[in-house]
Protein backbone atom coordinates (compact mmCIF):
# COMPACT_ATOMS: atom_id res chain seq x y z
CA UNK A 1 0.00 0.00 0.00
CA UNK A 2 1.15 3.13 -1.07
CA UNK A 3 2.00 6.11 2.02
CA UNK A 4 -1.41 7.72 2.36
CA UNK A 5 0.70 11.19 3.25
CA UNK A 6 2.65 10.64 -0.33
CA UNK A 7 -0.60 10.53 -2.10
CA UNK A 8 -2.28 13.48 -0.44
CA UNK A 9 1.46 14.97 -0.67
CA UNK A 10 2.46 14.51 -4.09
CA UNK A 11 -0.16 13.19 -6.32
CA UNK A 12 1.78 14.14 -9.33
CA UNK A 13 4.15 11.78 -8.62
CA UNK A 14 2.03 8.73 -8.27
CA UNK A 15 0.11 10.24 -11.68
CA UNK A 16 4.06 9.70 -13.14
CA UNK A 17 4.18 6.46 -11.52
CA UNK A 18 0.49 5.22 -13.13
CA UNK A 19 0.68 6.54 -16.45
CA UNK A 20 4.56 4.49 -16.95
CA UNK A 21 2.81 1.17 -15.52
CA UNK A 22 0.15 2.21 -18.43
CA UNK A 23 -2.65 2.29 -15.72
CA UNK A 24 -5.66 4.65 -15.39
CA UNK A 25 -5.41 7.57 -13.33
CA UNK A 26 -9.31 7.04 -12.38
CA UNK A 27 -8.44 5.83 -9.21
CA UNK A 28 -6.28 7.63 -8.14
CA UNK A 29 -8.46 11.10 -8.86
CA UNK A 30 -11.36 9.00 -7.14
CA UNK A 31 -9.29 8.98 -4.09
CA UNK A 32 -8.27 12.51 -4.09
CA UNK A 33 -11.75 13.56 -4.74
CA UNK A 34 -12.96 11.48 -1.23
CA UNK A 35 -9.77 12.57 0.79
CA UNK A 36 -10.82 16.34 0.00
CA UNK A 37 -14.38 15.83 1.03
CA UNK A 38 -13.04 13.66 4.17
CA UNK A 39 -10.84 16.85 5.41
CA UNK A 40 -13.67 19.45 3.98
CA UNK A 41 -15.91 17.59 7.08
CA UNK A 42 -13.16 17.19 9.49
CA UNK A 43 -12.86 20.36 9.71
CA UNK A 44 -16.44 21.44 10.05
CA UNK A 45 -16.49 18.57 12.88
CA UNK A 46 -13.29 19.82 14.41
CA UNK A 47 -15.40 23.37 14.74
CA UNK A 48 -18.22 21.39 16.07
CA UNK A 49 -16.52 19.54 18.46
CA UNK A 50 -15.24 23.18 19.30
CA UNK A 51 -18.63 24.73 19.59
CA UNK A 52 -20.12 21.89 21.37
CA UNK A 53 -17.27 22.09 24.40
CA UNK A 54 -18.39 25.95 24.67
CA UNK A 55 -21.63 25.14 24.65
CA UNK A 56 -20.81 22.62 27.69
CA UNK A 57 -19.29 25.45 29.46
CA UNK A 58 -22.72 27.76 29.09
CA UNK A 59 -25.03 24.76 30.55
CA UNK A 60 -22.54 24.41 33.85
CA UNK A 61 -22.23 27.89 34.32
CA UNK A 62 -26.41 28.33 33.64
CA UNK A 63 -26.82 25.53 35.78
CA UNK A 64 -24.39 26.89 38.62
CA UNK A 65 -26.41 30.25 38.36
CA UNK A 66 -29.43 28.58 39.03
CA UNK A 67 -30.57 29.84 35.98
CA UNK A 68 -33.01 27.88 33.52
CA UNK A 69 -30.51 25.73 30.86
CA UNK A 70 -33.40 23.97 28.53
CA UNK A 71 -32.58 25.79 25.68
CA UNK A 72 -28.78 25.40 26.08
CA UNK A 73 -29.43 21.59 26.62
CA UNK A 74 -31.19 21.21 23.56
CA UNK A 75 -29.21 23.16 21.78
CA UNK A 76 -26.38 21.39 22.81
CA UNK A 77 -28.07 18.02 21.71
CA UNK A 78 -28.73 19.18 18.43
CA UNK A 79 -24.19 19.93 18.05
CA UNK A 80 -23.97 16.42 19.32
CA UNK A 81 -26.41 14.64 16.62
CA UNK A 82 -24.85 16.20 13.82
CA UNK A 83 -21.25 15.50 15.42
CA UNK A 84 -22.10 12.08 15.58
CA UNK A 85 -23.44 11.72 11.89
CA UNK A 86 -20.02 13.90 10.75
CA UNK A 87 -18.60 11.11 12.76
CA UNK A 88 -20.24 8.11 10.93
CA UNK A 89 -19.72 9.99 7.27
CA UNK A 90 -15.59 10.65 8.29
CA UNK A 91 -15.71 6.48 9.22
CA UNK A 92 -16.95 5.63 5.72
CA UNK A 93 -14.82 7.94 3.99
CA UNK A 94 -11.96 6.96 5.76
CA UNK A 95 -12.96 3.43 4.85
CA UNK A 96 -13.44 4.50 1.18
CA UNK A 97 -10.50 6.21 1.12
CA UNK A 98 -8.48 3.12 2.48
CA UNK A 99 -10.03 0.61 -0.01
CA UNK A 100 -8.98 2.55 -2.96
CA UNK A 101 -5.61 3.01 -1.50
CA UNK A 102 -5.28 -0.75 -1.43
CA UNK A 103 -5.89 -0.40 -5.26
CA UNK A 104 -3.15 1.46 -5.93
CA UNK A 105 -0.25 0.00 -7.33
CA UNK A 106 3.05 0.42 -6.28
CA UNK A 107 5.68 3.22 -6.87
CA UNK A 108 8.20 1.71 -9.90
CA UNK A 109 11.58 2.37 -8.70
CA UNK A 110 14.13 4.94 -10.48
CA UNK A 111 16.18 2.01 -11.84
CA UNK A 112 13.09 0.30 -13.08
CA UNK A 113 13.42 1.01 -17.03
CA UNK A 114 10.19 2.44 -18.60
CA UNK A 115 8.02 0.54 -21.03
CA UNK A 116 4.79 -0.01 -22.12
CA UNK A 117 5.06 -4.04 -21.82
CA UNK A 118 7.10 -7.40 -22.20
CA UNK A 119 8.13 -6.68 -25.61
CA UNK A 120 10.40 -3.41 -23.93
CA UNK A 121 12.21 -5.77 -21.18
CA UNK A 122 15.81 -5.64 -21.89
CA UNK A 123 17.88 -8.65 -21.48
CA UNK A 124 20.57 -8.01 -18.66
CA UNK A 125 22.55 -11.05 -19.36
CA UNK A 126 22.88 -14.48 -20.84
CA UNK A 127 24.58 -17.43 -18.60
CA UNK A 128 25.54 -20.50 -19.72
CA UNK A 129 26.22 -21.91 -23.21
CA UNK A 130 22.57 -22.57 -25.30
CA UNK A 131 22.78 -26.08 -25.41
CA UNK A 132 22.87 -27.03 -29.72
CA UNK A 133 21.30 -30.29 -30.43
CA UNK A 134 22.20 -31.79 -33.66
CA UNK A 135 18.93 -33.32 -33.63
CA UNK A 136 15.09 -31.95 -33.79
CA UNK A 137 14.44 -31.08 -30.17
CA UNK A 138 11.22 -32.24 -28.75
CA UNK A 139 9.20 -30.62 -25.95
CA UNK A 140 8.78 -32.10 -22.94
CA UNK A 141 5.12 -32.99 -23.09
CA UNK A 142 6.19 -35.43 -25.84
CA UNK A 143 9.49 -36.59 -23.89
CA UNK A 144 7.76 -36.96 -20.80
CA UNK A 145 4.60 -39.04 -22.05
CA UNK A 146 7.17 -41.64 -24.09
CA UNK A 147 9.17 -42.02 -21.29
CA UNK A 148 6.07 -42.76 -19.09
CA UNK A 149 6.63 -40.03 -16.39
CA UNK A 150 4.19 -37.66 -17.09
CA UNK A 151 0.55 -38.08 -17.59
CA UNK A 152 -2.14 -35.54 -18.56
CA UNK A 153 -4.97 -38.10 -19.50
CA UNK A 154 -5.33 -39.26 -16.32
CA UNK A 155 -5.30 -36.24 -14.50
CA UNK A 156 -7.91 -34.67 -16.46
CA UNK A 157 -10.47 -37.29 -15.79
CA UNK A 158 -9.55 -36.93 -12.11
CA UNK A 159 -9.51 -32.89 -12.20
CA UNK A 160 -9.72 -31.41 -15.40
CA UNK A 161 -7.11 -29.47 -17.55
CA UNK A 162 -4.12 -28.02 -16.25
CA UNK A 163 -3.31 -30.80 -14.01
CA UNK A 164 -1.04 -33.56 -14.57
CA UNK A 165 0.03 -36.76 -12.93
CA UNK A 166 3.91 -37.97 -13.06
CA UNK A 167 5.04 -41.32 -12.70
CA UNK A 168 8.05 -43.06 -11.41
CA UNK A 169 11.19 -41.13 -12.65
CA UNK A 170 9.26 -37.58 -12.92
CA UNK A 171 7.84 -38.11 -9.64
CA UNK A 172 10.92 -38.81 -8.07
CA UNK A 173 12.83 -36.10 -10.14
CA UNK A 174 10.33 -33.07 -9.00
CA UNK A 175 11.38 -34.93 -5.32
CA UNK A 176 14.79 -34.29 -6.21
CA UNK A 177 14.76 -31.11 -7.13
CA UNK A 178 12.47 -29.70 -4.63
CA UNK A 179 15.01 -31.21 -2.04
CA UNK A 180 18.19 -30.03 -3.83
CA UNK A 181 16.69 -26.68 -4.22
CA UNK A 182 15.74 -26.10 0.06
CA UNK A 183 19.37 -27.96 0.65
CA UNK A 184 21.01 -25.13 -1.39
CA UNK A 185 19.52 -22.58 0.01
CA UNK A 186 19.02 -23.42 3.68
CA UNK A 187 23.15 -24.67 3.61
CA UNK A 188 24.62 -22.58 1.22
CA UNK A 189 22.47 -18.80 1.09
CA UNK A 190 22.01 -19.37 4.68
CA UNK A 191 18.08 -19.22 4.32
CA UNK A 192 15.57 -21.16 7.38
CA UNK A 193 13.29 -23.86 5.89
CA UNK A 194 9.62 -22.68 6.52
CA UNK A 195 6.65 -24.91 5.77
CA UNK A 196 3.71 -23.01 6.02
CA UNK A 197 -0.40 -23.52 5.98
CA UNK A 198 -1.35 -23.53 2.42
CA UNK A 199 -4.72 -22.43 3.13
CA UNK A 200 -4.81 -18.59 4.20
CA UNK A 201 -7.24 -16.10 4.82
CA UNK A 202 -8.48 -12.87 3.28
CA UNK A 203 -6.42 -10.65 5.63
CA UNK A 204 -3.24 -12.31 4.38
CA UNK A 205 -3.60 -11.97 0.86
CA UNK A 206 -4.55 -8.17 1.25
CA UNK A 207 -0.96 -7.85 3.66
CA UNK A 208 0.89 -8.81 0.23
CA UNK A 209 -1.61 -7.41 -2.55
CA UNK A 210 -3.18 -10.54 -3.70
CA UNK A 211 -6.74 -9.14 -2.99
CA UNK A 212 -9.02 -7.29 -3.30
CA UNK A 213 -7.27 -6.93 -7.22
CA UNK A 214 -6.32 -10.51 -8.07
CA UNK A 215 -9.35 -11.97 -6.66
CA UNK A 216 -10.01 -13.91 -10.21
CA UNK A 217 -6.87 -15.60 -9.87
CA UNK A 218 -7.18 -17.58 -6.65
CA UNK A 219 -8.82 -20.97 -5.48
CA UNK A 220 -11.88 -19.63 -2.99
CA UNK A 221 -12.64 -22.97 -0.36
CA UNK A 222 -16.51 -22.94 0.26
CA UNK A 223 -15.24 -21.26 3.66
CA UNK A 224 -15.87 -18.08 2.08
CA UNK A 225 -12.76 -16.57 4.20
CA UNK A 226 -10.39 -19.48 3.45
CA UNK A 227 -7.97 -19.71 0.12
CA UNK A 228 -5.22 -21.40 -1.37
CA UNK A 229 -2.11 -19.78 -1.57
CA UNK A 230 -1.39 -18.66 -4.58
CA UNK A 231 2.19 -18.62 -3.68
CA UNK A 232 4.43 -19.25 -0.32
CA UNK A 233 4.74 -15.51 -0.34
CA UNK A 234 1.58 -14.82 0.92
CA UNK A 235 2.31 -16.82 4.26
CA UNK A 236 5.47 -16.50 4.55
CA UNK A 237 5.02 -12.93 4.37
CA UNK A 238 2.77 -12.64 7.25
CA UNK A 239 4.37 -14.48 9.41
CA UNK A 240 5.28 -11.33 10.58
CA UNK A 241 2.08 -9.22 10.17
CA UNK A 242 1.48 -6.70 12.90
CA UNK A 243 4.68 -7.33 14.75
CA UNK A 244 8.15 -5.24 15.61
CA UNK A 245 11.20 -6.79 14.33
CA UNK A 246 14.60 -6.15 15.95
CA UNK A 247 17.07 -4.21 13.74
CA UNK A 248 19.51 -7.32 14.92
CA UNK A 249 17.23 -9.63 13.68
CA UNK A 250 17.28 -8.46 10.26
CA UNK A 251 17.94 -9.47 7.40
CA UNK A 252 15.52 -12.56 7.71
CA UNK A 253 15.30 -14.95 4.96
CA UNK A 254 13.02 -17.88 4.45
CA UNK A 255 12.71 -20.81 2.04
CA UNK A 256 9.57 -22.49 2.37
CA UNK A 257 8.55 -25.47 -0.20
CA UNK A 258 4.50 -25.48 -0.87
CA UNK A 259 2.35 -26.24 -3.17
CA UNK A 260 0.83 -24.11 -5.01
CA UNK A 261 -2.84 -23.16 -6.22
CA UNK A 262 -4.14 -20.36 -9.35
CA UNK A 263 -6.92 -20.46 -11.60
CA UNK A 264 -4.92 -18.90 -14.15
CA UNK A 265 -7.74 -16.37 -14.74
CA UNK A 266 -7.49 -14.99 -18.32
CA UNK A 267 -5.11 -17.08 -19.33
CA UNK A 268 -7.49 -19.01 -21.18
CA UNK A 269 -5.67 -21.30 -24.44
CA UNK A 270 -2.07 -20.11 -23.22
CA UNK A 271 0.30 -22.51 -22.12
CA UNK A 272 -2.08 -25.55 -22.45
CA UNK A 273 0.24 -27.88 -22.96
CA UNK A 274 2.24 -29.93 -20.65
CA UNK A 275 3.48 -28.06 -17.22
CA UNK A 276 3.96 -24.70 -18.25
CA UNK A 277 0.95 -23.05 -16.73
CA UNK A 278 -0.41 -25.69 -14.15
CA UNK A 279 -3.41 -25.35 -11.54
CA UNK A 280 -1.40 -27.22 -9.26
CA UNK A 281 2.28 -27.03 -8.85
CA UNK A 282 5.03 -27.33 -6.39
CA UNK A 283 7.87 -24.15 -5.73
CA UNK A 284 10.40 -23.04 -3.12
CA UNK A 285 10.07 -19.54 -2.07
CA UNK A 286 12.64 -17.13 -1.33
CA UNK A 287 11.24 -13.89 1.30
CA UNK A 288 13.78 -11.56 2.67
CA UNK A 289 12.58 -9.34 5.49
CA UNK A 290 15.04 -6.30 5.29
CA UNK A 291 16.33 -2.84 6.68
CA UNK A 292 15.18 -0.43 3.62
CA UNK A 293 18.30 1.29 2.90
CA UNK A 294 19.74 -2.34 1.95
CA UNK A 295 16.81 -3.62 0.09
CA UNK A 296 18.54 -2.79 -3.45
CA UNK A 297 21.65 -4.84 -2.42
CA UNK A 298 19.32 -7.33 -0.52
CA UNK A 299 17.50 -7.76 -4.59
CA UNK A 300 20.91 -8.73 -6.24
CA UNK A 301 21.55 -11.00 -3.80
CA UNK A 302 18.76 -12.74 -3.83
CA UNK A 303 18.64 -12.62 -7.45
CA UNK A 304 21.70 -14.18 -7.13
CA UNK A 305 20.50 -17.38 -4.65
CA UNK A 306 17.63 -18.07 -7.21
CA UNK A 307 20.09 -18.30 -10.33
CA UNK A 308 22.67 -20.10 -8.52
CA UNK A 309 19.91 -23.25 -8.89
CA UNK A 310 20.04 -22.87 -12.18
CA UNK A 311 24.13 -22.56 -12.27
CA UNK A 312 24.16 -25.91 -10.10
CA UNK A 313 22.13 -27.39 -12.57
CA UNK A 314 24.48 -26.19 -15.63
CA UNK A 315 21.19 -24.65 -17.15
CA UNK A 316 21.50 -22.10 -19.37
CA UNK A 317 19.07 -18.94 -19.19
CA UNK A 318 18.97 -15.29 -19.25
CA UNK A 319 18.30 -12.34 -16.63
CA UNK A 320 15.68 -9.86 -17.55
CA UNK A 321 14.56 -6.23 -16.09
CA UNK A 322 10.87 -6.29 -16.09
CA UNK A 323 9.40 -2.78 -17.40
CA UNK A 324 7.28 -0.18 -15.69
CA UNK A 325 4.62 -1.94 -18.03
CA UNK A 326 5.34 -5.06 -16.87
CA UNK A 327 5.91 -4.98 -13.22
CA UNK A 328 3.84 -7.09 -10.97
CA UNK A 329 1.17 -4.78 -8.87
CA UNK A 330 3.10 -4.69 -5.41
CA UNK A 331 6.66 -5.02 -6.83
CA UNK A 332 9.09 -1.55 -7.29
CA UNK A 333 11.49 -3.60 -9.24
CA UNK A 334 11.75 -7.18 -10.54
CA UNK A 335 14.40 -9.40 -12.67
CA UNK A 336 12.83 -12.44 -14.06
CA UNK A 337 15.17 -15.81 -14.95
CA UNK A 338 13.92 -16.82 -17.77
CA UNK A 339 15.40 -20.77 -18.95
CA UNK A 340 16.32 -22.04 -22.57
CA UNK A 341 13.75 -24.36 -23.56
CA UNK A 342 14.74 -26.53 -26.41
CA UNK A 343 11.54 -27.95 -27.55
CA UNK A 344 9.70 -24.64 -27.49
CA UNK A 345 13.18 -23.14 -29.30
CA UNK A 346 11.77 -20.04 -26.29
CA UNK A 347 13.10 -18.59 -23.35
CA UNK A 348 10.74 -19.27 -20.49
CA UNK A 349 10.08 -17.54 -16.74
CA UNK A 350 11.15 -19.56 -13.94
CA UNK A 351 11.54 -17.53 -11.84
CA UNK A 352 10.89 -13.48 -10.84
CA UNK A 353 12.77 -11.74 -7.76
CA UNK A 354 11.52 -8.45 -6.81
CA UNK A 355 11.95 -5.73 -4.22
CA UNK A 356 8.12 -4.72 -2.33
CA UNK A 357 10.22 -1.76 -0.32
CA UNK A 358 7.64 -1.13 2.27
CA UNK A 359 4.50 -1.77 0.20
CA UNK A 360 3.60 -5.14 1.53
CA UNK A 361 4.94 -3.99 4.60
CA UNK A 362 2.52 -1.11 5.45
CA UNK A 363 -0.24 -3.38 4.16
CA UNK A 364 0.57 -6.12 6.52
CA UNK A 365 2.46 -3.59 9.35
CA UNK A 366 5.55 -5.38 9.27
CA UNK A 367 8.03 -3.09 11.16
CA UNK A 368 11.33 -3.02 13.01
CA UNK A 369 12.83 -0.70 15.53
CA UNK A 370 16.45 1.31 14.31
CA UNK A 371 18.93 0.49 17.18
CA UNK A 372 18.83 3.91 19.29
CA UNK A 373 15.53 4.94 18.14
CA UNK A 374 12.18 4.98 19.80
CA UNK A 375 10.18 5.26 16.49
CA UNK A 376 9.41 2.09 14.74
CA UNK A 377 9.31 2.35 11.00
CA UNK A 378 8.62 -0.08 7.76
CA UNK A 379 11.00 -2.89 7.05
CA UNK A 380 11.35 -3.49 3.20
CA UNK A 381 9.75 -6.82 1.52
CA UNK A 382 11.60 -8.96 -1.14
CA UNK A 383 10.44 -12.47 -2.51
CA UNK A 384 11.81 -14.64 -5.44
CA UNK A 385 10.95 -17.96 -6.85
CA UNK A 386 14.34 -20.72 -5.87
CA UNK A 387 12.63 -21.92 -7.94
CA UNK A 388 9.50 -23.14 -9.62
CA UNK A 389 9.88 -26.80 -9.54
CA UNK A 390 7.71 -28.20 -12.46
CA UNK A 391 9.10 -25.85 -14.51
CA UNK A 392 12.68 -26.40 -14.00
CA UNK A 393 12.01 -30.21 -14.28
CA UNK A 394 10.58 -29.23 -17.67
CA UNK A 395 14.27 -26.93 -18.45
CA UNK A 396 15.97 -30.45 -16.85
CA UNK A 397 13.91 -32.68 -19.93
CA UNK A 398 14.46 -30.26 -22.58
CA UNK A 399 18.36 -29.17 -21.67
CA UNK A 400 19.46 -32.58 -21.05
CA UNK A 401 17.45 -34.63 -24.12
CA UNK A 402 19.23 -37.15 -26.30
CA UNK A 403 18.89 -37.94 -29.26
CA UNK A 404 17.48 -41.85 -28.49
CA UNK A 405 14.74 -39.94 -26.32
CA UNK A 406 16.55 -40.40 -23.08
CA UNK A 407 17.33 -37.84 -20.67
CA UNK A 408 20.60 -36.92 -18.84
CA UNK A 409 20.28 -36.44 -15.05
CA UNK A 410 22.28 -33.20 -13.88
CA UNK A 411 25.66 -33.70 -11.81
CA UNK A 412 23.84 -31.76 -9.17
CA UNK A 413 20.91 -33.82 -8.76
CA UNK A 414 22.21 -37.58 -9.15
CA UNK A 415 22.72 -37.61 -5.53
CA UNK A 416 19.07 -37.51 -4.90
CA UNK A 417 18.19 -39.95 -7.50
CA UNK A 418 20.65 -42.42 -5.86
CA UNK A 419 23.48 -42.11 -8.66
CA UNK A 420 21.11 -42.37 -11.67
CA UNK A 421 22.30 -40.59 -14.52
CA UNK A 422 20.27 -41.09 -17.62
CA UNK A 423 16.10 -42.15 -17.77
CA UNK A 424 16.01 -43.89 -20.76
CA UNK A 425 13.28 -45.40 -22.80
CA UNK A 426 11.40 -48.32 -22.34
CA UNK A 427 12.21 -51.57 -24.84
Amino acid sequence: MLDLKLVQKDPDRVRAALAARQAPTKELERFLAVDEERRAIQQKNDELKSERNASSQKVAQAKRAGEDAGELIAELSQISTRIKGMDEELKRLEEESREILMGLPNIPHESTPVGASEEDNPVLEYWGEKPELDFEAKDHHDLGVALGGLDFERAARIAGARFAVTWGWASRMERALLNFMVDLHTSRNGYTEVTPPVIVNATALRGTGQLPKFADDLFQLNHKDYYLIPTAEVPVTNLHAGEVLEEADLPRAYASPTQCFRSEAGSYGKDTRGLIRQHQFSKVELVRFVKPEDSYEELEKLRGHAESVLRELNLHYRVITLCTGDIGFSAAKTYDLEVWLPGQNAYREISSCSNFEDFQARRADIRYKPAGQKKSTYVHTLNGSGLAVGRTLVAVMEQYQQADGSIRVPEALQPYMDGLTVIEPKD
